[in-house]
């Protein structure tokens, strides 16, 4: 599943979208070969969670300060490094092993941090769901904005997203059973575009964070 998953997300749009398990980020990645560091990220995170999947929670698309750089979605560098033990996040809650950084540690000392992914670990961690929980995209890579660079981030463009709706509908077809969570508007937008149904989580960026911990709380 993981090596037929990985083919298809090179399929990714030409423009300005980075496709992190594929491509090489000249002007921020540590090393030219950095996106096979992500593809491993990527497969030692599903592979610890097949056989436990209740839930895919899914956001709109991946950010640069979160899987542009670990390749997996809602998750930082700093997350992965074990720089958030203050909040009691570790690495090992994302998967078990070595963890590496792929971007220059001129760029952040401590790794790229993004605080939607602080939030949405941190209530993985609160109600023992991380390795129950799948975290994913509508739209799985990163779309940036051409004059800013990779350092940026931008809504996908409704021609964009459909590009990413084959990666999408194979997620979804090997976890039939499981309850899908739709972080946003344009998250569940997208999914009931290609006729899945999911239930609504306010996106914690934004000032809504207290209102997504809110609304897990009642599912769980």
């Amino acid at each position: 599943m993981i090596d037929e998953f990985l083919n298809l997300l090179k399929n990714s749009p030409k423009g300005d979208v980075f496709n992190p398990w594929w491509e090489y980020d000249f002007e921020h990645d540590q090393h030219h070969d950095s996106y096979k560091v992500r593809q491993q990220n990527l497969r030692a995170y599903f592979s610890e969670r097949l056989d436990r999947v209740q839930y895919i929670m899914l956001a709109e698309a991946l950010g640069y300060q979160g899987g542009h750089f670990t390749g997996i979605p809602m998750t930082s560098e700093r997350l992965l490094l074990g720089e958030l033990a203050d909040k009691q996040l570790f690495g090992s809650h994302v998967f078990s092993g070595e963890h590496q950084r792929t971007s220059k540690e001129k760029l952040n000392q401590k790794g790229f941090n993004e605080p939607t992914a602080t939030i949405v670990w941190s209530e993985l961690v609160r109600f023992n769901l991380t390795h129950k929980t799948i975290l994913w995209n509508s739209f799985p890579w990163h779309p940036y904005k051409k004059q800013s660079g990779f350092l940026s981030n931008r809504t996908p463009t409704p021609s964009e997203r459909r590009v990413g709706r084959e990666v999408l509908k194979y997620l979804m077809a090997q976890f039939p059973n499981v309850r899908l969570l739709a972080i946003g508007r344009q998250a569940q937008q997208q999914l009931a575009e290609i006729g899945i149904s999911s239930i609504g989580l306010r996106h914690p960026a934004h000032g809504g964070a207290n209102l997504f911990r809110n609304q897990l709380q009642e599912l769980m």
